[in-house]
Protein backbone atom coordinates (compact mmCIF):
# COMPACT_ATOMS: atom_id res chain seq x y z
CA UNK A 1 0.00 0.00 0.00
CA UNK A 2 2.90 2.20 1.05
CA UNK A 3 5.06 1.81 -2.16
CA UNK A 4 1.90 2.23 -3.97
CA UNK A 5 1.07 5.93 -2.63
CA UNK A 6 4.72 6.78 -2.72
CA UNK A 7 4.65 5.73 -6.77
CA UNK A 8 1.73 8.09 -7.16
CA UNK A 9 2.54 10.75 -5.78
CA UNK A 10 5.85 10.90 -7.41
CA UNK A 11 4.66 10.24 -10.58
CA UNK A 12 1.94 13.27 -10.00
CA UNK A 13 5.11 15.01 -9.30
CA UNK A 14 7.43 14.29 -11.89
CA UNK A 15 4.03 15.53 -14.43
CA UNK A 16 3.63 18.83 -12.86
CA UNK A 17 7.19 19.23 -12.55
CA UNK A 18 7.23 19.04 -16.25
CA UNK A 19 4.42 21.09 -16.93
CA UNK A 20 6.18 23.98 -14.38
CA UNK A 21 9.76 24.06 -16.56
CA UNK A 22 7.38 23.98 -19.94
CA UNK A 23 6.19 27.37 -18.64
CA UNK A 24 9.49 28.12 -17.46
CA UNK A 25 10.71 27.56 -20.74
CA UNK A 26 7.96 29.79 -22.63
CA UNK A 27 8.94 32.30 -20.29
CA UNK A 28 12.56 32.14 -20.90
CA UNK A 29 12.17 32.33 -24.53
CA UNK A 30 9.34 35.08 -25.44
CA UNK A 31 9.86 37.20 -22.15
CA UNK A 32 9.79 40.60 -23.03
CA UNK A 33 12.97 41.70 -21.04
CA UNK A 34 16.27 40.39 -20.38
CA UNK A 35 15.38 40.34 -16.59
CA UNK A 36 12.31 37.67 -17.21
CA UNK A 37 14.41 35.61 -19.47
CA UNK A 38 16.88 35.38 -16.53
CA UNK A 39 13.95 34.78 -14.10
CA UNK A 40 12.56 31.90 -16.36
CA UNK A 41 16.24 30.31 -16.51
CA UNK A 42 16.41 30.56 -12.98
CA UNK A 43 12.86 28.75 -12.75
CA UNK A 44 14.22 26.31 -15.46
CA UNK A 45 17.26 25.08 -13.69
CA UNK A 46 14.84 24.61 -10.13
CA UNK A 47 12.69 22.80 -11.83
CA UNK A 48 14.92 20.50 -13.59
CA UNK A 49 17.02 19.98 -10.46
CA UNK A 50 13.60 18.83 -8.28
CA UNK A 51 12.39 16.52 -11.51
CA UNK A 52 16.01 15.06 -10.74
CA UNK A 53 15.57 14.39 -7.19
CA UNK A 54 11.99 12.84 -7.83
CA UNK A 55 12.97 10.71 -10.11
CA UNK A 56 15.98 10.03 -7.51
CA UNK A 57 13.25 9.01 -5.24
CA UNK A 58 11.30 7.13 -7.61
CA UNK A 59 14.31 4.80 -8.28
CA UNK A 60 15.74 4.47 -5.63
CA UNK A 61 19.81 5.97 -6.72
CA UNK A 62 21.80 8.69 -5.71
CA UNK A 63 23.20 9.30 -9.00
CA UNK A 64 19.92 11.46 -9.24
CA UNK A 65 20.21 13.12 -6.23
CA UNK A 66 24.45 14.04 -7.24
CA UNK A 67 23.30 15.48 -10.72
CA UNK A 68 20.57 17.43 -9.32
CA UNK A 69 23.15 18.91 -7.16
CA UNK A 70 25.52 19.51 -9.59
CA UNK A 71 22.38 21.48 -11.64
CA UNK A 72 21.66 23.55 -8.50
CA UNK A 73 24.99 24.76 -8.13
CA UNK A 74 25.90 25.70 -11.68
CA UNK A 75 22.57 27.30 -12.04
CA UNK A 76 23.33 29.93 -9.24
CA UNK A 77 26.73 30.59 -11.11
CA UNK A 78 24.99 31.06 -14.03
CA UNK A 79 21.93 33.35 -12.52
CA UNK A 80 24.66 35.26 -10.48
CA UNK A 81 26.60 36.38 -13.27
CA UNK A 82 23.87 36.74 -15.73
CA UNK A 83 22.61 39.51 -13.25
CA UNK A 84 25.71 41.04 -12.45
CA UNK A 85 26.49 41.50 -16.11
CA UNK A 86 22.58 43.34 -16.53
CA UNK A 87 23.45 45.15 -13.89
CA UNK A 88 27.06 46.22 -14.68
CA UNK A 89 27.58 45.08 -18.39
CA UNK A 90 30.27 43.23 -17.51
CA UNK A 91 30.96 39.83 -15.24
CA UNK A 92 34.95 40.44 -14.40
CA UNK A 93 35.85 43.28 -13.33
Amino acid sequence: MSAIIIFTAVSLAQIMLMIAMAIASVRMFFGPRAQDRIIGLDALYVNAMLLLAAFGIGTGKTVYFEASLVIGLLGFVATVALAKFLMRGEVIE
